[in-house]
């Protein structure tokens, strides 16, 4: 039983920072390339993040680049995302999502594309306000 559980998200100022922790259990954690998502309402569920199982690739919407950052800690099962300058379009609960794939190439690579992730976690409220 594969399990997601997001945690960190909160309140914070414009130009503030958070970050997110996402926690695997129940499968291999080697082969979880991990993706994060947002969705505000009214808006469609847009891809943030994600990191491949091995670390060595990573992607970021355009919208996030240079200000957030994917990695992961092995020694706890957990992918973070550490959010700097946050503005007000940041506002979304965001998700993670994990793609548990054996196969090599994928070891190698990840999607910000939701179609891509079999599992997914409850979701954390991120606010961005004065």
């Amino acid at each position: 039983q594969l399990q997601l559980v997001e945690s960190g998200g909160g309140l914070v100022q414009p130009g503030g920072s958070l970050r997110l922790s996402c926690a695997a259990s129940g499968f291999t954690w080697d082969y979880l390339s991990i993706g994060w998502f947002r969705q505000a309402p009214g808006k469609e569920r847009e891809g943030v993040s994600c990191i491949s199982s091995s670390g060595s690739s990573t992607d970021y919407a355009d919208s996030v680049k240079g200000r957030f950052t994917i990695s992961r800690d092995n020694a706890k099962n957990t992918v973070y995302l550490q959010m700097n300058s946050l503005k007000p379009e940041d506002t979304a609960v965001y998700y993670c999502a994990a793609d548990p794939d054996t196969r090599p190439l994928r070891q190698v690579m990840c999607s910000i594309e939701g179609s891509w992730y079999n599992y997914w976690g409850q979701g954390t409220q991120v606010t961005v306000s004065p």
